[in-house]
């Protein structure tokens, strides 16, 4: 057993004839994912990456029994999008671009919900599975099958973290990328419960960061029910009141979203806080995690 990704999940990649789309299918297609085929209107009948391409989901469903999809396509068009994808069967969506609006995010987020279906992002990196597959744009090299989760809202801290954990032969079960856009299709706390849910996790890292109440609320599930070891790490100590840092996500307003109340609230939970990176080691040497 595995979250999200295991030895059934069938990949489509939506936009897989454009310049990132491409090369990001055969990155995946080198990581051993099971992408099965490729949505470009009107690109129908060729191939990338030895990929077939459909000019319809439908149509890709039909012929691949897809059952999952990474979306590579223009933030104009991702609505539209992923009406189709969740129209045509599929279960399991990755959203990796950035710049959706909001609206338009929202309109996702509950036709998603409407229709039972689990969506990540926008603006994430993806899942990675060690040893199953992934779906967006992680760099595999730096990940090891293991037993501890990363649920991240930042791609390049979750590398850190893994790559960090990797060195020292501690592997991951799943590395989540929740998204880091204010409006985000799957909270924190339903990442979390996969995990308490996975045969295959011992424990859990949250990468926080500035802005928004996500942690507030994974703290609030961590509470309440998790029986795994979680430790976390909230970047954005320094920033200023107001000012948006790199993520659209990431804004300070008032008392809300700062780093010190993420931290009381998650430490109060039961987490344990990390100052940096580096500490996740003496974490998992704490609590005897392999």
């Amino acid at each position: 057993m595995s979250i999200l990704i295991d030895d059934n999940t069938r990949v489509i990649v939506q936009g897989i004839t454009g310049k990132i789309g491409s090369v990001q299918t055969r990155w995946m297609v080198e990581y051993d994912t099971k992408v099965v085929g490729g949505v470009t209107p009107g690109k129908g009948g060729s191939t990338v990456e030895g990929v077939p391409v459909f000019d319809s989901v439908e149509e890709a469903v039909e012929q691949t029994g897809a059952n999952a999809s990474v979306f590579f396509v223009p933030a104009a068009f991702v609505l539209d999008a992923f009406y189709e994808t969740v129209d045509a069967g599929i279960k399991l969506i990755v959203v990796v671009p950035e710049h959706i609006p909001v609206h338009d995010v929202m309109k996702i987020r509950a036709y998603a919900l409407e229709k039972g279906v689990f969506a990540l992002g926008p603006t994430t990196p993806g899942i990675l599975v060690p040893g199953k597959g992934k779906m967006g744009i992680m760099p595999g090299s730096l990940f090891s099958p293991g037993r501890v989760g990363i649920i991240s809202r930042s791609g390049t801290l979750s590398y850190e973290f893994a790559g960090i954990l990797s060195e020292k032969n501690i592997g991951q079960s799943a590395v989540v990328g929740m998204g880091a856009d204010p409006v985000v299709l799957s909270n924190l706390p339903d990442i979390l419960k996969l995990f308490e849910d996975d045969g295959e996790t011992d424990a859990v890292i949250i990468v926080g960061e500035v802005g928004g109440m996500q942690e507030e609320k994974a703290a609030e599930f961590i509470a309440n029910g998790m029986t795994k070891p979680v430790a976390s790490y909230i970047a954005g100590r320094f920033s200023p009141q107001g000012k948006r840092m790199g993520h659209a996500g990431a804004i300070i307003r008032g008392s809300a979203g700062t780093v010190k109340g993420k931290c009381e609230a998650l430490g109060t939970a039961g987490a344990t806080i990390l100052k940096s990176p580096i500490e996740v080691l003496d974490w998992t040497a704490d609590k005897d995690i392999h």
